[in-house]
């Protein structure tokens, strides 16, 4: 609490004394003001009883103006003015700012030249060719990243009354303003965001998105922006202003549409806002974050990380099963080629019904991402059930003929141990897989589709090599005797397989969760073992193993709600829990931060922190800069991770995003070294 009043004293402070600076410099001469913004007064074309006026700013090298909203600091334009009788002004209309993150506070700046437009209404009795002199006394914040001057000047100029003025230079600054939306918008204001359904036509494109807010003090403006397509609406989700209690009836705004200054300007009335729609990566959090590739590139991205999955620490315990249905392969070339195909199409009809599954659920508004099914217990435990059926599988316990995972040398087996296979390897995320399945969370549905099929290419590619290459089949040892030892050696790893999914039930459900699951895998066994017994006498096995299937799905889905363990992950390196809050702190205190992304169930993230991360010489090196360490625990599903996931163009853990002194954010590598960590804390 102490440190949101702190954040909150800070941001007020800097408006006091750019309030205090204003009023101090009206005492001051015009001629004697400091002019680090260049300010001059433009009279454009006028007819029909109305002209535009222009005032063009000219900030020096390295100094920036403000919006009409400043910010989290500075101060928007003061204007005076002077006019003839029977003459009014309009609402200055403003180009779309650009956002400018200092220390962990954002300011909406014009850092090159800019007018602001102001509209005028001339007096009814002017004719033709009259001359109306115009004066205002103009007040303004110049700053650069380190000071703040007030600037003050009485500008002078006069409309000619049907005169075209500065005709070419009004045309380039009028392209300059955002157009109006022509269309009512929509929002709603909870608690803790605001969210808008801005109707624009899917043809718009969009890069790098930002909704500037006219309102103050109702959102937070560094908070990552969440921005999603649904047809022809775009759904933009804001975290609110800490401690901002007041509504609103209306809300103005202007939404960057581009790098290039193009924007629109809108206003939203309360009223309904979907929820769902399609990703796009933006906001400041994203600042660090790659740019997607082309789709090929992506493509090969996807089987590239499917590929290296076979060999990542995360997919090492099923290999017990390829390898075996590798082995099984050289019995003739037809067998090889077919199973090599079943194989497959269960490996890619995995990938495909997660990534679709996962499409729904984010479309629905659900916040998931990769590997969110490793975040439900039920399914947890279901693996735990599987890992230890297939251990005692192994081990000769019985036999399980149909679908056979490994043990049958069937098409029905290999697409039965594809299908496993993906789903327990598809949760880690490794090289060239991350930005791949990170893109699929923000393409269309086909384009999307075709990634997660591609990692199901690249995940089952060893195998169909096998199956198609003659030259590596010959390299196999030929079946026999030695398979029946080789089976009970792969028992090993499914076991540790079990033994660590036991352990994730623990950390996500506590010993109570613990005690039910081994007493119902224990029951589960028993029955299977059952089955063993009658098949090895030459008897029917199908009662207890139906009775033994039948009583897992009962004790999985009566399983009681699990209750997390109270006690906090400890770190060596001091971590805090990650929030949104806590990184916004974190940017504003001028020391580097460190995110780091995990789950218990991503062995991946597990190897980074014992080689990495959880080290004493991290550690040093973390104090000696003073780092600021946030980590985020996605093991069950947090919305908040899962946003800030999204916001940084990521599907799913490990991530790794370092912030600068000044706030600026770096995404690391999913492989991590210590010496990286040292030399970026050195910096």
């Amino acid at each position: 609490m102490e440190s949101r009043r702190y954040s909150v004293l800070v941001t007020v402070l800097c408006h006091l004394v750019a309030l205090l600076g204003v009023f101090l410099a009206s005492a001051v001469p015009a001629s004697a003001a400091p002019s680090h913004i260049a300010a001059e007064l433009v009279a454009g074309p006028g007819s029909g009883g109305g002209a535009t006026l222009a005032i063009r700013m000219t900030p020096e090298a390295g100094w920036h103006g403000y919006w009409v909203n400043p910010g989290d600091a500075g101060l928007g334009m003061q204007l005076g003015w002077e006019l003839p009788e029977g003459a009014s002004v309009g609402t200055p209309r403003y180009p779309v700012p650009r956002t400018l993150v200092v220390q962990g506070l954002m300011n909406h700046v014009y850092e090159r030249e800019y007018a602001v437009l102001v509209p005028v209404t001339l007096p009814a009795s002017a004719k033709p060719g009259t001359r109306l002199p115009v004066r205002v006394k103009a007040q303004w914040l110049a700053c650069t990243e380190q000071i703040c001057v007030p600037e003050r000047a009485e500008l002078a100029t006069e409309i000619v009354v049907g005169a075209q003025g500065e005709a070419p230079r009004f045309d380039e600054w009028t392209q300059r303003l955002p157009a109006p939306l022509g269309a009512p918008a929509a929002f709603t204001l909870g608690g803790k965001d605001l969210r808008l359904a801005i109707p624009l036509p899917a043809s718009v494109k969009l890069d790098a998105p930002h909704l500037f807010v006219r309102e103050d003090k109702l959102v937070d403006y560094a908070a990552p922006q969440l921005f999603s397509r649904k047809g022809d609406l775009l759904l933009v989700t804001i975290p609110r202003a800490k401690f901002a209690a007041r509504g609103a009836d209306a809300i103005e705004g202007v939404l960057r549409l581009d790098g290039a200054g193009n924007g629109i300007e809108l206003t939203a009335k309360p009223g309904t806002v979907p929820t769902g729609g399609v990703p796009i990566v933006t906001g400041p959090a994203n600042e660090g974050a790659p740019k997607l590739p082309a789709l090929p590139w992506l493509l090969l991205a996807a089987v590239a990380g499917g590929l290296l999955l076979n060999v990542m620490p995360c997919v090492f315990p099923i290999l017990s099963l390829k390898a075996i249905s590798l082995a099984r392969a050289g019995e003739s070339e037809a067998h090889a080629r077919v199973e090599g195909l079943a194989y497959a199409a269960g490996v890619m009809l995995a990938c495909l019904g997660l990534g679709a599954l996962l499409l729904v659920l984010r479309a629905s508004g659900e916040q998931v991402g990769w590997a969110f099914q490793l975040q439900e217990p039920w399914v947890v435990v279901t693996l735990f059930a599987l890992a230890a059926a297939i251990t005692a599988n192994l081990l000769g316990l019985f036999e399980f003929a149909v679908p056979g995972f490994a043990s049958a040398g069937s098409p029905q087996g290999a697409f039965a141990t594809g299908l496993l296979a993906a789903f327990v390897a598809t949760p880690c995320t490794g090289p060239f897989m991350a930005s791949a399945m990170g893109a699929a969370l923000l393409l269309p549905v086909l384009p999307a589709l075709t990634l997660f099929a591609a990692l199901g290419f690249g995940i089952a590619l060893p195998f169909l090599g096998v199956a198609f290459v003659p030259a590596l089949r010959a390299r196999l040892p030929r079946p026999g005797q030695w398979m029946v030892t080789f089976r009970r050696i792969m028992a090993v790893p499914m076991a540790l397989t079990a033994l660590a999914l036991a352990w994730l039930v623990w950390r996500l459900g506590g010993t109570a969760s613990l005690s039910y699951v081994l007493a119902l895998a224990a029951l589960v066994l028993a029955l299977l073992a059952l089955a063993g017994r009658a098949q090895r006498r030459g008897k029917r096995a199908l009662v207890p193993a139906l009775l033994a299937a039948a009583i897992l799905a009962l004790g999985v889905l009566t399983m009681p709600e699990p209750q997390a363990q109270a006690s906090a992950e400890t770190s060596v390196i001091d971590a805090k829990p990650f929030s949104a809050e806590a990184l916004a702190r974190a940017r504003r205190s001028g020391k580097p931060a460190f995110v780091w992304m995990t789950a218990d169930w991503c062995l991946t993230c597990k190897v980074n922190e014992q080689v990495a991360i959880e080290r004493e010489d991290t550690r040093a090196a973390f104090e000696k800069a003073s780092v600021v360490v946030l980590r985020g625990d996605w093991t069950r599903r947090d919305p908040e991770i899962t946003r800030y996931l999204t916001a940084q163009g990521a599907a799913g853990v490990p991530l790794y995003v370092w912030y600068g002194r000044d706030g600026t954010p770096e995404q690391l590598p999913q492989v991590l070294t210590p010496a990286l960590l040292a030399e970026k804390a050195g910096e």
